[in-house]
């Protein structure tokens, strides 16, 4: 993101320690974090909550993980349309996406089900960073949405 800067153009986020706390949040969570579950599904969770939100910022910088981490360029445009790609996303991303889509909905109907889906395929520890990788997407988005991060060419 070296050509593109992003301004605060309703609030600054500093001044609270909520920002320090949401740091904190993607130090363990993150797309640098280390975690136990497949990062390629890691950094296509977080890519898809920044489109379910329409967050620019975290677009911009979730696409760009993507690449770097050498997701197919296919699996990277498609993701907005994965349930009408056939292979092109495993089983488990499948389950996971359908799961990412109901969560950030936080609607109760039908969360169930998909939860169910997924515990089939994941251990508990996976499910549990899949729910923390979620949330934490879904603080970011909100955040950025919130203090107006506008994206501009440096």
């Amino acid at each position: 993101m070296t050509d593109i800067v992003f301004d605060n153009t309703r609030f600054d986020p500093d001044l609270t320690s909520f920002h320090d706390h949401a740091k904190n949040m993607a130090q363990a969570f993150g797309y640098t974090a280390k975690l136990t579950i497949d990062q390629e599904l890691a950094q296509l969770l977080r890519l898809r909550v920044a489109q379910i939100n329409a967050c620019a910022y975290c677009l911009i910088l979730h696409r760009k993980a993507a690449q770097d981490q050498g997701i197919e360029t296919a699996r990277i445009d498609a993701l907005a349309s994965w349930r009408e790609c056939g292979e092109l996303y495993s089983e488990t991303e499948r389950a996971a996406l359908a799961y990412c889509e109901a969560l950030t909905d936080g609607k109760p109907s039908g969360f169930q089900a998909v939860h169910e889906s997924l515990a089939a395929l994941v251990s508990e520890n996976q499910l549990a960073e899949i729910v923390a990788i979620i949330i934490n997407m879904n603080v970011w988005t909100r955040l950025k949405l919130a203090q107006g991060a506008t994206p501009r060419y440096n």
